[in-house]
């Protein structure tokens, strides 16, 4: 089984939670028009100012999308 990846974008400030589900809409019509195996996205409100949208990838994956959309980060998916 191929290893997944989690890429995450990172958003700070008043306007952070609604920057980051915005984020995850761009994500989810990327995953459609590009036909990637995997559809699984997200946004997450850390604090107040502070939250996160991130899309999961295979391995094989990872460089296309990465170079595309520069994620600001990325670590193991773990089921």
């Amino acid at each position: 089984m191929e290893r997944k990846l989690k890429l995450i974008w990172d958003f700070r400030g008043p306007n952070a939670s609604k920057t980051a589900q915005h984020h995850e809409i761009h994500l989810k019509e990327y995953i459609s028009l590009e036909k990637l195996s995997l559809n699984i996205t997200g946004y997450q409100d850390l604090n107040d100012s502070y939250s996160l949208a991130y899309m999961i990838v295979t391995d094989s994956e990872m460089k296309i999308v990465r170079d595309a959309l520069k994620p600001h980060r990325g670590q193991l998916y773990e089921e």
